[in-house]
């Protein structure tokens, strides 16, 4: 049997996973200034197996508008061009046989609108996954008040709890897609 208070930081544990998988998520949109978190999700082919594009090369952001790639293998530089170009990050590399560099033009309008569009649905996918965890733990707590392992005003102030809970996550994922939203917008 669990108590109420292991059900709730079981809930906060993951609303707290769930909002850093938001901020990782987040992480990937092209905001118009040059960051290595972009090329966060890119795997190349490295022996044979999909590798990290952080473990087979230096990244780095020299200034706002360049990311620079610099493969610990000269002989991977083809293979990694290759990768950033296949990627959806519309990112044209060029080499030059030692360092990849990496333009990032600052976005158009449309393609703008487009990101902000992709955050709010991972901003949607956060808050249905946060109901989902305040679901499982509100079953939790009238499962144990059914066993009478708790009394109903102790299930009635847990249930009141999850639900602060949920609406202080809730709030938080409004507020970090909306600090997106203005970051992809800025010019």
């Amino acid at each position: 049997m669990l108590t109420v208070q292991e059900i709730k930081k079981e809930t906060e544990r993951r609303i707290q996973a769930t909002l850093e998988a938001l901020r990782t998520e987040l992480k990937h949109l092209r905001t118009g200034r040059a960051s290595v978190g972009l090329l966060e999700g890119i795997q190349v082919e490295y022996y044979g197996q999909p590798t990290p594009l952080n473990q087979v090369a230096n990244l780095s952001a020299p200034d706002a508008t360049m990311l620079l790639v610099q493969p610990w293998e000269p002989s991977l530089c083809p293979v990694i061009e290759k990768a950033v170009r296949i990627s959806d990050l519309g990112l044209n590399p060029a080499s030059d046989g030692k360092v990849i560099r990496i333009p990032v033009p600052p976005p158009t309008e449309e393609r703008r609108k487009e990101l902000v569009k992709k955050a709010n649905g991972f901003g949607e996918h956060a808050r249905v996954e946060i109901r989902h965890h305040r679901h499982e733990a509100n079953d939790k707590v009238k499962k144990e008040s059914k066993a009478a392992t708790i009394s109903q005003d102790e299930e009635k102030r847990s249930l009141e709890d999850i639900q602060k809970m949920i609406d202080k996550a809730i709030h938080d994922v409004d507020a970090i897609i909306k600090a997106k939203e203005t970051d992809i917008m800025a010019r």
